[in-house]
């Protein structure tokens, strides 16, 4: 197995953190390739190396995987600790990983990622509210039944992938998901590959005109550390 992970800007890609973090928390080595969003729509440019135009997609010598969702399980039948070992821990993991993907839309659109800024959010809507409750109870939920750190029990595995990006949120945007959540969300920002996510995120020079609006439309920004 010879890897190549294709992710966009470490500032906006919510969707490229996962397989990243899952295979540098996992130990997985991989070739590291970034392809920046140049622009609102990359669709043509990135249909070059991804199926759907999009990113991520993770190459295996001569086989594609692509979507977060997708590369997760691709590595799961490869590679042990992306499941936890407990049963009933990874029919929690695997649920939350496909609540993940597939439901918080309206937390998706209201607060986009944007690790290097922090933000003043106008009145969150009723539909925000609803997802912020969810996550401080889905993320309660596997702190109490599996003793943390981590979602699912004592070691990192794919939920904490998932919500990774989410905790990057909740501090940009200071949701309140309650003492108990917030501690998983401290704890996961500082695991030393969040630290490296960050560190490239704001290092990063370029903008991307669509993604900075999006942030804008979310509230005022009131601090910025990126270079």
């Amino acid at each position: 197995m010879s890897y190549t992970l294709i992710t966009a800007n470490r500032n906006y890609s919510s969707w490229s953190l996962r397989p990243w973090m899952l295979m540098k928390a996992l130990g997985i080595p991989f070739v590291d390739r970034l392809e920046p969003f140049a622009h609102s729509v990359n669709y043509a440019a990135f249909r070059a190396f991804s199926p759907t135009g999009q990113v991520p997609v993770l190459m295996d010598e001569s086989r594609t995987a692509w979507d977060s969702l997708g590369i997760t399980l691709y590595l799961a039948d490869r590679h042990a600790g992306v499941w936890p070992q407990d049963e009933d821990a990874r029919a929690f993991a695997q649920c939350a990983v496909a609540e993940m993907h597939s439901g918080f839309s309206t937390l998706r659109n209201e607060c986009p990622m944007n690790v290097g800024v922090r933000v003043e959010q106008d009145l969150p809507s009723p539909s925000l509210n609803r997802d912020i409750a969810r996550l401080a109870e889905l993320w309660g939920e596997g702190l109490k039944r599996f003793g943390g750190p981590y979602l699912a029990g004592p070691a990192f595995t794919a939920a904490d992938a998932f919500y990774a990006p989410v905790a990057f949120r909740v501090r940009t945007y200071a949701l309140d998901v309650g003492p108990a959540a917030r501690k998983w969300v401290d704890h996961i920002l500082a695991h030393p590959a969040m630290q490296e996510w960050e560190a490239a995120a704001l290092a990063e020079t370029w903008r991307e005109e669509s993604h900075e609006a999006e942030v804008g439309a979310a509230g005022r920004i009131i601090q910025d550390d990126r270079a």
